[in-house]
């Protein structure tokens, strides 16, 4: 039987697996999207290009990196992760709320920057706590 701590470590590095897809997804989403806006409706895809869904998912993504950061610091106090991340949220907060007004350029740049440093910083989330796991005979992995 598994430990509740190796359970609590899985699902913090799903998490951080999931954020990290989350953010590159956006990323590219962001970047992409000036360039396919106008074929987006003939694929049945419009959805993507509404600042609603956009913002719920930045707001996702930032919910989702905000939690699983900081309980990765929490376990190894390697504070790398936290400023990739900060800028990153930053970035794309500014970017899906006043960004927009000033065209698509700035807030696909804005956008696209954030979501590669969050994405970023869930890596980094990842691979320092895999760095500090110690195998021992309990461990699955």
């Amino acid at each position: 039987m598994e430990a509740p701590q190796q359970n609590k470590s899985r699902l913090w590095s799903l998490a951080d697996r999931v954020g990290a897809i989350a953010s590159f997804l956006c990323a590219i989403h962001c970047a992409a999207l000036p360039f396919v806006l106008a074929l987006l409706p003939f694929v049945g895809l419009e959805f993507l290009a509404d600042h609603a869904f956009e913002r719920g998912f930045v707001l996702f993504a930032s919910a989702l990196a905000i939690v699983s950061l900081v309980i990765g610091y929490r376990r190894h106090h390697r504070p790398l992760a936290l400023l990739l991340a900060l800028p990153g949220l930053a970035l794309l907060i500014m970017g899906v709320t006043f960004a927009e007004h000033y065209g698509i350029a700035l807030h696909s740049v804005m956008v696209t920057c954030g979501g590669l440093l969050v994405a970023g910083a869930h890596f980094v989330n990842l691979r320092t706590h895999r760095s500090l796991h110690v195998h021992s005979a309990q461990c699955a992995h």
